[in-house]
């Protein structure tokens, strides 16, 4: 079992008999006493997706729970639901927009790199990988002579998500974005 200083961003644990997923983590060291951090942990119930903030002392310690993931590919979207295709064993794994809410600005048809998270059987979300590849349907168009400097346009992307690029990216390009900061990151 990790103590509460070795748990990660998008790690699964059981707490209070429920699994849950912690999206955000902050540490802070009090001041004027001894001790050591305090690690406040905004966590999302894997079945449910209720919110839950708790703070956890650096010993405290964390039961990681069983999940299992598997690689698939996005198959085909069907109204508000995602429907994953395993890529070993074909088996299709189907998930509600809402309980993949944030994830899904991220996920395009040819998407690499996607692992459903599955609990008792039951798919309760979906890992991406840390870059992403997306292809820009609308901005500004590109300017005669900008080159890669720091100034930036708004860009939307065929998910939706709208990210800064540089000037000199137009229309149909294809882009890398940091799935964490949600930032271009180059040209693919």
């Amino acid at each position: 079992m990790p103590k509460a200083s070795e748990i990660k961003k998008n790690a699964a644990v059981e707490y209070n008999g429920s699994v849950y997923f912690v999206k955000d983590i902050e540490r802070s060291v009090p001041q004027g006493r001894a001790g050591g951090s305090i690690y406040r942990m905004r966590m999302y119930d894997v079945v449910t997706g209720s919110k839950l903030d708790e703070s956890f002392k650096d010993g405290d310690m964390l039961q990681l729970a069983d999940l299992i993931r598997r690689q698939v590919s996005l198959s085909y979207i069907d109204g508000e639901e995602y429907v994953f295709m395993d890529n070993e064993d074909f088996t299709m794994f189907s998930l509600n927009k809402e309980s993949i809410e944030d994830e899904a600005l991220f996920i395009a048809e040819d998407t690499q790199g996607l692992q459903v998270v599955v609990l008792n059987d039951s798919p309760v979300g979906v890992d991406l990988p840390s870059v992403v590849e997306l292809v820009i349907t609308d901005t500004a168009p590109a300017m005669k002579g900008s080159s890669a400097t720091s100034r930036t346009k708004p860009a939307t992307l065929t998910t939706g998500l709208v990210v800064q690029v540089p000037e000199h990216i137009s229309i149909g390009d294809r882009i890398k974005i940091n799935v964490d900061e949600s930032k271009f990151t180059g040209r693919a």
